[in-house]
């Protein structure tokens, strides 16, 4: 098996050849066919979080994330062999040679969060594939469970792998604030997940969504994605160019960046009674003035990808209605780090997708 880890923070990765696993209890084995590359694995990689008002980086090694580690969670993989313990029952209709979706957000599985349907938010002892157990940057990918495998039924491997993360994770915070679709929402960011946003908030019955990247290149990507509007956040003028275009009170804005400049951005154009969900963990201080909180009476929420019933949800939603698929870049698994690297330098439009 062919792996490339994070052998040391901010390191390149390191190419790694060992005996390919055989799956044990009730685990699974993937031939892996494509594995997304995340913003959120450039935190993995460079090892934490900026948390901003000059605080100490939240460390990832402080929160369980042991190395070396193969990240990747965006996975597809086509099924090789099950591990002795599962049953027909167990395997959900799944068959060696099924081509699937790895739902990657795993908790314990025990607790009382995680047995109520909600593993992606499990604080007992989190076991996230690509971030506290090995992903899909490798040829080979091994599964805890069946039921953690959804079968693509068709879907290209390469284009569905972003389903996984930036799928779920838009479809879950979209969810949040489904209540206000009747009018244009805000979403900031145009990266993989801006562009993923903007195909589903139609699908799920949204009026539409007004895109703010400082990229160009990306709000050109948004626009031909389907955007009401576009509008570049480093304007001056950015708070009234989005009221404008807007053309009524903004209820609800999804930053798909987080950072300092665009949570006050997102806070300042929301109507009263508004809600602001932050997916993005490009990091930083919140910004927002305390009394205006409840003056204006906004809800702030958080979002953190989302849970297995979601992410059938969302590929249920995605056959439905022929979501066409946000742009992908394939690339060979020997290039995951230059991969990262044209993420980080904002070279990407949309998603890469590394193919073992």
């Amino acid at each position: 098996m062919k792996s490339f880890r994070v052998a040391e923070f901010n390191a390149p990765l390191k190419e790694m050849d060992e005996p390919t696993p055989q799956p044990s209890g009730t685990q699974v084995l993937l031939k892996v066919k494509a594995a997304g590359v995340c913003h959120s694995d450039l935190h993995i990689w460079e090892g934490g979080y900026d948390l901003g008002h000059g605080r100490k980086p939240l460390s990832l090694k402080d929160r369980g994330v042991l190395l070396p580690l193969t990240m990747g969670h965006e996975t597809v993989g086509q099924i090789v062999a099950f591990g002795p313990e599962l049953t027909e029952s167990d395997k959900h209709g799944l068959k060696v040679g099924d081509v699937v979706l790895a739902y990657p957000w795993l908790g314990c599985g025990k607790c009382k969060t995680c047995i109520g349907g909600d593993e992606n938010m499990c604080i007992v002892k989190p076991s996230a594939l690509g971030v506290y157990c090995d992903g899909g940057y490798s040829d080979h990918l091994t599964v805890r469970h069946a039921k953690y495998l959804i079968d693509l039924k068709g879907l290209d491997p390469v284009t569905a792998a972003p389903y996984a993360c930036s799928g779920v994770t838009t479809y879950s915070a979209l969810k949040k604030v489904e209540t206000v679709f009747d009018t244009p929402i805000v979403i900031f960011g145009a990266g993989g997940l801006g562009l993923m946003a903007l195909s589903l908030v139609k699908a799920m019955g949204g009026k539409g969504a007004i895109v703010v990247d400082i990229d160009a290149k990306k709000r050109e990507a948004a626009e031909a994605a389907g955007a009401l509007a576009t509008v570049d956040g480093g304007a001056p003028d950015a708070l009234e160019q989005l009221t404008k275009k807007a053309g009524e009170p903004i209820r609800a804005v999804i930053d798909l960046v987080g950072n300092a400049k665009t949570t006050q951005l997102g806070f300042d154009c929301l109507t009263k009674g508004g809600k602001l969900v932050i997916v993005g963990l490009f990091g930083g201080g919140a910004p927002w003035a305390l009394p205006l909180i409840p003056i204006k009476a906004v809800t702030i929420q958080g979002s953190y990808v989302g849970n297995l019933r979601e992410t059938e949800e969302l590929l249920d939603l995605v056959r439905a209605k022929k979501i066409a698929p946000i742009p992908v870049t394939p690339m060979p698994l020997a290039k995951a780090n230059d991969a990262l690297t044209s993420l980080k330098e904002g070279r990407l439009v949309g998603r890469a997708i590394l193919t073992p």
